[in-house]
């Protein structure tokens, strides 16, 4: 009964890492070049899976038939109309300011958001593979927001 007694401290720290790495925060890597030069491959970040999710969040998206997590950038929110023509971003016919991207951003035709959609573009526009391809992301496919690199260490801190 005794040991039992002293081992309750280390069974709940186990309990309280596994619903904290579960519910609400988790490292992520960084795979590739669609995030540079604001990210870099192999970076680890941390995950936040709680919180509301902005233009211009970095977030970490779980396709289906893709084997890694995708990390891009968001562009347009849902209801919203994202055109992009000349190099420019049009969020609802007004252009934004893209002071992330690296690289030509080719035109697509308008396309407009629905409800629970989003667009989202790597900050790379020259190599990434994001809305511009495979179409506007649905709300469940994303994971969380993440904007803290863990490692390296010379990295670390806020993604600036």
């Amino acid at each position: 009964m005794k040991i039992i007694k002293s081992l309750i401290p280390y069974i709940i720290i186990i309990i309280v890492v596994i619903l904290v790495r579960t519910f609400i925060a988790t490292p992520v890597r960084v795979n590739g070049s669609s995030m540079y030069p604001t990210l870099k491959g192999n970076e680890i970040m941390l995950l936040n899976k709680l919180g509301h999710i902005n233009r211009f969040d970095i977030v970490v998206l779980k396709i289906d038939g893709r084997e890694d997590n995708l990390i891009k950038r968001i562009i347009g929110l849902p209801g919203e109309t994202v055109e992009i023509k000349d190099n420019e971003i049009y969020i609802n016919d007004k252009k934004i300011e893209d002071k992330y991207g690296y690289g030509v951003t080719y035109n697509i035709d308008k396309v407009t958001l629905k409800k629970d959609e989003y667009f989202i573009l790597g900050d790379n526009r020259k190599i990434s593979l994001d809305s511009r391809v495979f179409g506007t992301i649905h709300k469940d496919e994303i994971k969380g927001t993440t904007d803290f690199i863990m490692y390296p260490f010379k990295s670390f801190g806020k993604v600036k």
